[in-house]
């Protein structure tokens, strides 16, 4: 079966042709980092019009790079959400409009159930029970997943995602957007013990995450210290990289140390790490060694595959449309969608409960 996966929820156009949700035909994405680089951050509006201006000649390409043409396509798959409503809007309505004039399934897709499926090309089948950290700009969770396509949220954050931490912390230094990259480039010349920045511990008990403190412990450093921040064109500092190093590291203890514990109580046989921050490859370091020590197989994505992109879009299409599911052409896009907690419910409900029937 041949999907065509559609991706448009914050700032990347993507479309990608997979084959039998395992083997990448072609992916094409455009990203719109440029765009909104000078207002430190994704602009929703500008975000949107550029979806709709590129998204035509997005899917062109994947089709070329595929060398199909669209009457072979067997289905499509598209973000329906979580995201920003008008970027995923464009990608919606498009994937309606295709599915509608070829007569063939299409079917929305959970933007993070895209991210599991993200390590489906380049690793061994997943075992399950498995665990998945999904870690971006705009989500931190942590999912126990007993079986294919049944998810439990074990622990999420209460407020900044991780990768949105990054981002903030960045702009307090004056780096550029987005943060991610230059922070961890910078942590590479920093001395990550140079500062002791505190890792949040939840009142209630709960394992959850939260990096708002974190955000804010780096600003009173800044302010306590005079610190000022980098200027344009300025090369910054040693004290910038070992700030820099230090955040990072408290943001990787505080994304393992919670997998690790939790793992070592649930006894997953996959430990998955996705999204666009597992690009980072302090994390990556960390979370193998923790693999190594609970001799748990650790799977990533390629880097190309763990920021936003269709393939993974096709291959959790794929997935639900083996089973027989199907979005009908009222399906819209949902931003606040988030993947179904399981926990109380026996194995015949979790499958006789239908996601896709907007």
């Amino acid at each position: 079966m041949l999907i065509l996966g559609i991706e448009s929820s914050c700032d990347e156009t993507a479309a990608a042709v997979v084959r039998g949700g395992r083997e990448i035909l072609s992916s094409v994405i455009s990203s719109q980092i440029e765009l909104h680089k000078p207002f430190g951050g994704v602009v929703p509006e500008l975000a949107a019009r550029e979806h709709l201006e590129k998204i035509d000649p997005i899917v062109d390409e994947a089709l070329a790079r595929a060398n199909i043409t669209l009457e072979e396509i067997d289905a499509v798959a598209v973000t329906q959400g979580p995201g920003l409503v008008a970027s995923l809007l464009v990608g919606v309505c498009y994937a309606k409009a295709l599915a509608f004039g070829l007569d063939i399934p299409f079917i929305g897709v959970n933007h993070i159930e895209g991210h599991v499926f993200s390590v489906a090309f380049e690793n061994p089948p997943i075992q399950y029970p498995a665990f998945a950290l999904i870690v971006s700009g705009g989500h931190t969770n942590l999912f126990y997943i007993p079986e294919a396509g049944v998810y439990k949220v074990i622990s999420r954050t209460r407020d900044d995602a991780a990768g949105e931490a990054f981002d903030k912390v960045a702009k307090m230094l004056g780096l550029e957007y987005p943060g991610g990259p230059v922070i961890e480039k910078l942590a590479r010349e920093g001395d990550a013990k140079k500062i002791k920045f505190p890792v949040a511990k939840i009142s209630d008990g709960r394992p959850d995450f939260s990096f708002s403190g974190l955000k804010t412990a780096v600003a009173r450093y800044l302010r306590e210290n005079e610190i000022a921040p980098v200027g344009k064109g300025e090369t910054p500092a040693q004290e910038i990289r070992d700030i820099a190093a230090s955040f990072q590291a408290t943001v990787v203890r505080s994304l393992v140390g919670t997998t690790e514990k939790l793992a070592a109580e649930y006894k997953p046989k996959t430990l998955i790490i996705a999204g666009g921050v597992a690009c980072n490859d302090a994390l990556r370091e960390a979370a193998l060694n923790v693999g190594g020590k609970l001799k748990l197989p650790v799977y990533f994505p390629s880097k190309h595959l763990s920021t936003d992109n269709a393939a993974m879009i096709a291959a959790a299409g794929y997935f639900h449309l083996e089973r027989g599911e199907r979005s009908n052409l009222r399906m819209t896009a949902d931003v606040s969608m988030r993947l179904q907690n399981y926990e109380n419910e026996d194995a015949e409900l979790k499958r006789k409960k239908v996601r896709y029937r907007l």
